[in-house]
């Protein structure tokens, strides 16, 4: 077997599986009550995780919460995810979340959302959308937690601030930047 050949098959193989990955991904649409189900698990690991992710929800005037988002890609890459927004603690409304991007990518990895409006401007705004999204409707503050463990109060001073959660807690240097957000019904 040539080279070339190898590489193509190789490649061909890994694409299979990332995008098979990924599909897998976008068929989990689940129910409403499986939905919100994934939402309190998302938000008790929140909490239990992060030093001062209660004072952050109680000041929050919603929080959108996407507890599975899968990502996957060989040069291009998609991501999708359901979840929902709570306002006082209840469901009010099912989002997803689409995001597409090009370039030096390869893997496939699950994380969990969590995106806090602290201002009812920009909640408002939020709900308002036909489709929101980060970059272009709002700025999303991402929070780095620091060595203790605990949320500082400066990032707290934004409109909206998120939170992206991986298998081994928050996750740092990531961007949402084109991500958008749209009301699904469930």
């Amino acid at each position: 077997m040539n080279f070339h050949y190898g590489v193509k098959v190789v490649l061909i193989a890994l694409l299979t599986v990332f995008m098979t990955g990924l599909t897998s991904g976008l068929s989990d649409a689940a129910s409403a009550r499986v939905i919100d189900a994934r939402v309190d698990e998302t938000l008790e690991q929140f909490r239990d995780t992060v030093t001062g992710a209660d004072e952050v929800l109680s000041r929050a005037k919603g929080v959108l919460v996407m507890p599975r988002v899968y990502k996957a890609g060989l040069g291009f890459g998609g991501e999708y995810g359901e979840g929902a927004l709570r306002i006082n603690g209840q469901t009010v409304d099912y989002y997803n979340i689409v995001s597409a991007s090009w370039g030096f990518q390869l893997g496939a990895q699950r994380k969990s959302l969590i995106i806090v409006f602290l201002e009812d401007a920009a909640l408002r705004k939020f709900q308002d959308s036909q489709g929101w999204e980060v970059g272009v409707d709002a700025s999303v503050a991402l929070v780095k937690v620091g060595a203790e463990g605990s949320i500082s109060s400066k990032t707290l001073n934004q409109p909206v601030v998120g939170f992206v959660i991986g298998h081994r807690g928050l996750m740092y240097d990531l961007s949402l930047e084109g991500s958008k957000f749209t009301k699904i019904s469930k």
